[in-house]
């Protein structure tokens, strides 16, 4: 590691880090750092590191980790979806292309037994390995760009895994794989070469149907999202691929089943509609991104309020819905009591939240749901019972 490094692992610096968690950073900037050896600068990096660390990676909160620049930390995974991919692949011999700050590799690399980790990032890479040194595991860490390793590689892997930054020069509305570094449709050929499993994070933007078009050998895609907030679309690729793609959305600590369904049977599946009946389900975002409006409907034998309204009804309760059910009722607007608290929900509708909370003087949380909707009747509220 650079020297810095070292000395941010002095005790004395460590226990000033650690007494300044709470402390607003942009006032200790404007401070001079009461250490010669390192800047403030270098110290509020650290600060930083470690609250970001306590929501997102906790497992590095142990003495000696170092953290890399701010940019580096929010380009991670999250330890959540890394554990939730560490379940899933196991063998051998395990590369990470884009180790960035290894947390995806951290977690994915526990069920091999040789690991690799490829960064062009040299200051990035040293602290990895420095980190991984204090954890206690092992790996090969390589100070190479992707491209670079890929000409010269001669190994074959069980798991090669990805995840592609995206070029700041694009400014494309929509997510394409090209707007990538590396871009996934010049490599993904010489990819499967070393490997019969290719495992690629992408941006919860990606276009599904996109993504089948143009890459051939995916034969896998998770939907991942944390509370209902969607955070990845991984790729499976494979050489050996047959039949249709596999889908899974995930709804990680929610307490809600996964749902998976083939690809191609949304486009075959049908709905039927109906005004509210006792029970209203909603979608999680999992889901909903997945775009199985109808496919939803027909599994669970639900109706749909409105073609373009993505919430499901039923007389009788349905178990196992990938996301929430109320039991609601239809409401006149001059029933919404105001400055009453409710949770405001808003589907194929004018107006927003925040709009029907000023109009209505509502207040916003508790534990009652109003859902401003419409139904192939025309706009509708719902009330929860």
């Amino acid at each position: 590691m650079k020297s810095v490094g070292n000395k941010l692992l002095n005790k004395e610096i460590q226990e000033y880090i650690n007494a300044n968690l709470k402390t607003d950073l942009h006032a200790l900037l404007l401070k001079k750092s009461p250490f010669p050896e390192v800047s403030m600068q270098e110290i509020v990096q650290q600060i930083k590191g470690k609250q970001v660390a306590q929501k997102k990676f906790p497992f590095l909160l142990n003495d000696g980790i170092i953290f890399p620049p701010q940019l580096n930390l929010e380009q991670s995974s999250s330890e959540k979806t890394a554990r939730y991919k560490s379940e899933i692949l196991h063998g051998k011999k395990f590369i990470d292309l884009t180790s960035g700050f290894g947390i995806d590799a951290y977690y994915l690399s526990q069920n091999f037994e040789d690991i690799t980790l490829v960064e062009q990032n040299t200051e990035l890479l040293e602290t990895v390995q420095h980190n991984w040194t204090v954890l206690g595991r092992k790996a090969a860490f390589v100070n190479q760009k992707l491209e670079d390793f890929l000409q010269y590689n001669k190994e074959i892997f069980d798991v090669i895994y990805l995840d592609p930054a995206r070029r700041d020069t694009h400014k494309n509305k929509v997510f394409l794989l090209e707007d990538l570094s590396p871009d996934i449709l010049e490599i993904q050929e010489k990819l499967l070469a070393f490997s019969d499993k290719v495992v690629i994070k992408l941006s919860p933007l990606i276009d599904l149907t996109y993504l089948v078009s143009v890459l051939p050998d995916v034969f896998r895609i998770d939907i991942i999202a944390v509370k209902n907030d969607v955070k990845e679309v991984v790729v499976f690729l494979s050489k050996d691929k047959s039949g249709e793609v596999f889908c899974n959305c995930i709804n990680l600590e929610s307490g809600e089943p996964d749902f998976n369904f083939k690809f191609n049977k949304e486009k075959n599946a049908l709905s039927a509609y109906s005004e509210p009946e006792k029970f209203i389900y909603i979608p999680n975002h999992s889901v909903l991104k997945a775009g199985i409006f109808n496919l939803i409907s027909e599994r669970f034998a639900l109706k749909k309020l409105h073609p373009n309204t993505h919430l499901y009804t039923s007389h009788d309760k349905v178990e196992g819905f990938p996301g929430r059910m109320l039991e609601m009722e239809v409401i006149e607007a001059k029933q919404v009591k105001k400055k009453s608290q409710y949770n405001i929900i808003s589907k194929n509708h004018p107006l927003t939240p925040e709009q029907i909370r000023k109009k209505y003087s509502l207040k916003d949380g508790g534990e009652n749901y109003l859902i401003f909707t419409q139904s192939v009747k025309g706009k509708i509220i719902l009330k929860s019972v």
